[in-house]
């Protein structure tokens, strides 16, 4: 069936969440977006109908896929550098490029870009063997954070060396199983920020209000947006680091830029260039959604108003629980509309496995407090049919 429409088609390599609710928003722009997902299951592929099924590793794969798209961009960073490169070269507009996407794919390239350009970063080193490390831990003080130089997230891919004898096992057994790694001096950190960036090939750049993410054992349980307490000085300059990246590197749709807030100003965490769990406050809680402005990027479009719809909007991510929760995924969005009329709930269609991020939910309000304490109840209650402050549906 052709599914082109009066409008370009843009193409995302990948299926899950993001590209799911990219797709929805690119219906508000008049048309759907087109999927390569690796199996009809994934999340996008459950909603979307211009879906095609093959690998983001298959170059003949992402060739068929890319001719019947205006622009391809990606749900996540793991297509192979060279694959792109040969897309590019044979005339696809893939955004974002090759060049810059390689700063999310792999941290080491990403560390040397940006302490070359000046920008906040801990001071860092490739690992090739132990004795790296314990030259770095000596230089710079234990405990250090031996970091997967590709490949990881959500807390996924980092191991603290709090010793030099602890060093010794962890980085033998991982440079032997492949793994590329970097060493980093461990931050002191007051709390973890991000500032989600937009950026078009005209070279327009667009900036959201700065958020806290709240992390619990390396995932993000909940975002503030605005971070509560940011100076407006430090506010502005977290905007103007990321907006320096976007433009330096080349990036084209969203960036995102993970930030530490220290005693001595901003350091730069990670990086990941697409739609981000960070950004998706802003369905119901910006002017612009983070997936709505990334289809306007990748097709040059103008930007959309980055403003806050409200004075506090918090994020709360659906964790799933460790048992099966005694209630359907219907019961408990159906118990929490009857407490909470007002939060609204996006489910990813995925299957519930302890721990595994399934939905999220936004709350909007007056005061930073309430509704991030609303948000907190709502997404426990959504994945674990239980009430944290004893309240109870009869």
């Amino acid at each position: 069936m052709d599914h082109r429409t009066a409008t370009p088609v843009v193409g995302m390599v990948g299926g899950g969440q993001l590209a799911r609710m990219t797709h929805q928003a690119a219906i508000g722009l008049g048309q759907s977006l087109k999927i390569l997902a690796a199996a009809p299951g994934e999340s996008a592929a459950l909603v979307a109908p211009n879906v095609e099924i093959g690998s983001h590793t298959d170059l003949a794969a992402l060739r068929a896929f890319a001719s019947g798209c205006d622009a391809v961009t990606f749900d996540h960073e793991h297509v192979p550098s060279e694959h792109l490169r040969a897309l590019a070269a044979e005339g696809v507009a893939v955004h974002p490029g090759p060049d810059a996407l390689l700063h999310a794919q792999d941290k080491l390239v990403m560390r040397n870009k940006l302490a070359e350009l000046g920008l906040p970063v801990p001071p860092f080193a490739e690992v090739n063997g132990v004795g790296d490390v314990l030259e770095f831990g000596a230089e710079h003080g234990w405990p250090c954070v031996l970091k997967a130089a590709r490949g990881g997230y959500d807390g996924k891919g980092v191991w603290v060396l709090n010793t030099p004898d602890g060093a010794h096992r962890t980085v033998n057994e991982l440079l032997e199983a492949g793994t590329p790694l970097m060493v980093e001096k461990s931050v002191a950190l007051r709390r973890e920020l991000a500032v989600l960036i937009a950026r078009s090939p005209f070279g327009q750049g667009a900036a959201w209000p700065v958020v806290e993410t709240v992390q619990s054992e390396g995932v993000c349980v909940q975002v503030l947006a605005p971070a509560p307490d940011l100076s407006e000085e430090l506010g502005q300059r977290a905007q103007n680091i990321g907006l320096r990246i976007a433009e330096e590197l080349g990036v084209v749709g969203v960036l995102a830029v993970e930030l530490f807030e220290t005693a001595d100003g901003l350091v730069i965490n990670e990086l990941a260039m697409r739609p981000h769990n960070s950004g998706h406050f802003s369905i119901e809680g910006a002017r612009t959604s983070q997936f709505e402005q990334h289809v306007r990027a990748v097709l040059d479009y103008p930007l959309g108003s980055t403003e806050l719809t409200a004075p506090a909007v918090v994020m709360g991510n659906v964790l799933a629980a460790p048992t099966e929760p005694r209630m359907s995924v219907d019961e408990r969005v159906h118990h929490l509309f009857a407490r909470y009329p007002h939060a609204k709930v996006h489910l990813y269609g995925k299957t519930e496995r302890p721990g595994r991020k399934v939905g999220h939910v936004n709350v909007l309000g007056d005061r930073m407090d309430e509704a991030r304490e609303q948000a907190r109840l709502a997404a426990h209650w959504l994945a674990h049919a239980e009430w944290l402050d004893g309240y109870s549906i009869h």
